[in-house]
């Protein structure tokens, strides 16, 4: 035997998967509550007993790790234009697997800058202009982030025309040079970024938050890398993945224009795409569905009137580790899960908006349109543990009520039963085979 051992240090439970490469087999997978107030290797250690019921005693050949511990990795994100540089930063960002707590454009203000001191980010991406572009701005801001408080550091990938000005403004903070995220317009560059974002997670925040070595990467970059290796034997595909405080909407596909007469407007969309919706959750941020649906949508699914209803939302809110038992309360899931999936979804997929010309009727696109995707992966444990799967992600496909919105026009669902996605994008960058298969047979 070969075995791995796949470790995902979530912000409410740590995961682990152990895996035999030489038989290419999921071997068993456990979890415990994270420990981070105190050691997170109790929570672990907690994690790798349940495990062993299961396996018996392994010696593993090999341990590899993501994390989103402590909140995952933070950023906030600044650029010029909200469309155009500012647009290529969050992708950047996200991509790379961060949560975007801040994203300011044009010149930043001091008030600006108190505000990123109180969000305190793991990192800061800097961008603003294409090479040989505006200059003004990315200088400006440099200036003001160079006396801002906190210890975070700074990732400068805007105009290559500034770069070493803005690295002399910038020269009593940790600051790192890299290739502009948007070097001309409408160009998209932002792999440089996301690399180098990884590496700064993994050199410094990963030790900082009490962690090992063998993290390689935040847990979303490893759902992301996940999805990738599938998408390459399923094709196209869209995965939802459902948390208590976040939802995150990954797709993997071109998304260019397929109606007939189609102008596309604004940057390229990256093939593998990653949005999170910090403010759409399960729990913590359960009243943030509410605000985005509408009380009125979430009584009418969940069969409660709007007073019940809402009891009911606050009270998750409060009570995070709450299990829906009753059938109102399995009600209210379902309509807190419904209405998340399909605001999520909508925010995620491309727009696509009707023009009359001279010449007819023509569109006008703007993001990915995803409407011949054929497969949509959930994962997530309210979506895991529904017992109405089937119904809930008729949320992520096309509706009539948002025509505008490319959603997937049909999908095959698949399941992340075991909870396995984040190993198995950790395990594609050493045995890709491996994860490939167990992801054929498990999901």
């Amino acid at each position: 035997m070969n075995t791995v051992l796949l470790v995902d240090y979530g912000s409410t439970y740590t995961k682990v998967v152990a895996v035999d490469t030489s038989s290419r087999k999921l071997l068993g997978c456990a979890s415990a509550y994270t420990t981070i107030e105190t050691d997170v290797q109790e929570g672990l250690a907690t994690a790798l007993n349940e495990l062993e019921k299961q396996t018996g005693k392994i010696d593993f050949h090999k341990k590899l790790a993501c994390s989103s511990a402590a909140g995952g990795l933070r950023m906030v994100a600044s650029g010029l234009v909200p469309e155009l540089t500012a647009k290529a930063a969050s992708l950047a960002a996200m991509g790379a697997g961060a949560k975007i707590v801040g994203l300011y454009i044009y010149e930043m203000t001091e008030d600006d800058i108190e505000e990123i001191g109180e969000k305190s980010p793991d990192i800061l991406l800097l961008t603003g202009g294409t090479d040989g572009g505006n200059k003004k701005c990315i200088l400006h801001n440099a200036e003001l982030l160079a006396d801002a408080p906190g210890d975070f550091p700074i990732i400068v990938a805007g105009n290559r025309n500034t770069a070493r000005e803005v690295m002399r403004k910038l020269a009593n903070r940790r600051a790192y040079l890299c290739e502009n995220v948007m070097p001309s317009i409408g160009a998209l560059n932002i792999e440089p970024a996301r690399q180098l974002i990884r590496d700064i997670f993994l050199e410094r925040i990963i030790h900082a938050k009490g962690l090992h070595d063998e993290v390689q990467m935040p847990t979303p970059a490893a759902v992301l890398a996940a999805t990738e290796l599938l998408a390459k034997n399923v094709g196209e595909l869209m995965a939802i993945d459902l948390g208590g405080a976040t939802t995150d909407i990954y797709s993997i596909s071109d998304g260019e224009p397929t109606a007939a007469k189609t102008i596309y407007k604004g940057l390229p969309e990256p093939y593998a795409k990653r949005t999170v919706e910090g403010d759409i959750g399960m729990r913590y941020s359960a009243q943030g569905v509410v605000e985005a649906a509408g009380l009125r949508e979430i009584s009418k699914l969940s069969e409660q009137c709007e007073d019940d209803a809402l009891k009911k939302i606050l009270h998750l809110s409060e009570h995070t580790e709450m299990l829906p038992k009753t059938n109102d309360e399995k009600l209210i899931d379902f309509a807190l899960a419904a209405m998340a999936i399909e605001t999520a979804t909508i925010r995620h997929a491309g727009l696509l908006e009707e023009y009359y010309t001279s010449s007819g009727l023509s569109y006008v696109q703007t993001g990915k349109d995803l409407t011949g995707v054929q497969t949509i992966l959930m994962t997530g444990g309210a979506l895991i543990n529904s017992d109405r799967q089937d119904e809930l992600v008729k949320y992520a496909l096309y509706s009539e009520k948002q025509p505008q919105s490319l959603r997937p026009k049909k999908a095959n669902l698949l399941i992340d039963k075991e909870y396995i996605l984040s190993a198995m994008g950790l395990l594609s960058g050493y045995d890709p085979t491996t994860a490939l298969e167990i992801m054929e047979s498990e999901l």
